[in-house]
C-alpha cells in the first residue's frame, strides 16, 4: 500500500476538468445544503474512458494520499489552514510545490485490513527520519516499556 506523486496519468488539463467537475461542483452542493467545507478535501478517482469517476471523498492527513504530497509542498500549510479557519483563504496565494517525485510506502501489522497483530517492536524509525529527504509517520504505534510496538493496521509510512 502507498502513494506516488506527481501522478503522471493526470496532466494539468485533466486537474482543471476535475476541479470543475467534481470539485467545485460537491463544495458549492454543500454550501447549497446549508453546511459549507471548510479545510482540505481529497477527492480519491478512477479515470475511465468516459472521464474521473469518484470514488470517495476524505478529509484526513493520515492516508498515503497525503503523506506522499505534504512533504513536497514548498508553501506553509499553517497558513492555508488558517486562512481557511478565517474564511480567507481566497485572499491566499495558491499553494506551491516542489519540482521532483516521491513515494510513500505504508508498513502495516500482519492480518491488516482484519484482525491484525499487536505489540510488536518498531525499530529504525529514527534511523529513516534522519535521512534528508525522508519522513516518517507514525500512526499505528503505543509505547510499551520504552519500545514503540505496534497497536494498529497502518504503523508507518515513509515518504521520500
Amino acid at each position: 500500500m502507498g502513494a506516488y506523486a506527481p501522478a503522471p496519468v493526470c496532466p494539468q488539463e485533466m486537474v482543471a476538468q476535475i476541479t470543475e467537475t467534481v470539485l467545485k461542483p460537491v463544495v458549492q452542493g454543500m454550501k447549497a445544503e446549508g453546511r459549507p467545507y471548510v479545510g482540505c478535501l481529497y477527492a480519491g478517482l478512477m479515470l475511465s474512458s468516459k472521464g474521473p469517476k469518484v470514488l470517495e471523498f476524505n478529509c484526513r492527513f493520515g492516508d498515503p494520499e497525503t503523506q506522499v504530497v505534504l512533504p513536497m509542498m514548498s508553501s506553509d500549510l499553517f497558513d492555508l489552514l488558517h486562512a481557511c479557519a478565517l474564511h480567507k483563504l481566497s485572499d491566499m496565494p495558491a499553494p506551491t510545490f516542489n519540482d521532483g517525485f516521491a513515494v510513500t510506502v505504508v508498513m502495516a501489522s500482519g492480518g491488516y485490513p482484519g484482525s491484525f497483530v499487536k505489540g510488536h517492536e518498531i525499530t529504525g524509525v529514527d534511523k529513516a527520519n534522519a535521512r534528508e529527504g525522508v519522513t516518517v509517520f507514525v500512526a499505528g504505534a503505543a509505547q510499551k516499556d520504552g519500545a514503540m510496538v505496534t497497536s494498529g493496521g497502518r504503523v508507518v509510512a515513509v515518504t521520500a
